[in-house]
């Protein structure tokens, strides 16, 4: 295990870096996809490369940590103001400094986003992209080409579009 965690655990926290964009939350992230890696290694095919597996595994860590939070009850609100009560007292994350790019990566509804984040950002292939997703190349396509213009839209000057 040593030897993966070598090999690709710089670019998974990478991932992990992308997909939470807040450092205590990308280390949750990366150390339970390694606990996840290590309890599902055997069904792990070997005759196939590791790395789209591997950011399968994160992605779906990723999109379960989205559902638990989603349905959490200290999430749901009996009115909006409630709401915007809880949240104005709430200290505001830090982040770091985004590009606009980047702000308007994070409004793109998550399909898209995940897509623009492998494609782009993890130098995946369509196919590998597909793989990772579990859907079909022209849906990634697809999902692509739809974030693209949704980006052209929302950032005001398109010279800072270099996707």
């Amino acid at each position: 295990m040593d030897r993966y965690i070598r090999k690709y655990g710089k670019r998974l926290y990478g991932l992990c870096m992308t997909l939470c964009a807040d450092k205590h939350e990308a280390d949750d992230l990366y150390q339970d996809t390694w606990v996840k890696v290590i309890r599902n290694f055997d069904s792990f095919d070997t005759s196939k490369d590791f790395e789209p597996w591997l950011t399968k595994l994160c992605v779906n860590t990723y999109r379960d940590k989205l559902r638990r939070i989603s349905r959490s009850p200290f999430l749901s609100f009996m009115s909006n103001e409630s709401k915007d009560a809880v949240f104005s007292t709430a200290p505001a994350p830090e982040r770091e400094d985004y590009s606009d790019l980047y702000a308007a990566i994070d409004q793109l509804p998550e399909k898209m986003r995940l897509a623009i984040i492998l494609f782009y950002f993890e130098d995946m292939d369509i196919s590998k992209t597909a793989e990772t997703l579990g859907i079909p190349p022209g849906t990634v396509k697809s999902r692509l080409n739809k974030a693209r213009k949704l980006l052209k839209e929302v950032l005001t000057d398109e010279t800072d579009l270099r996707l």
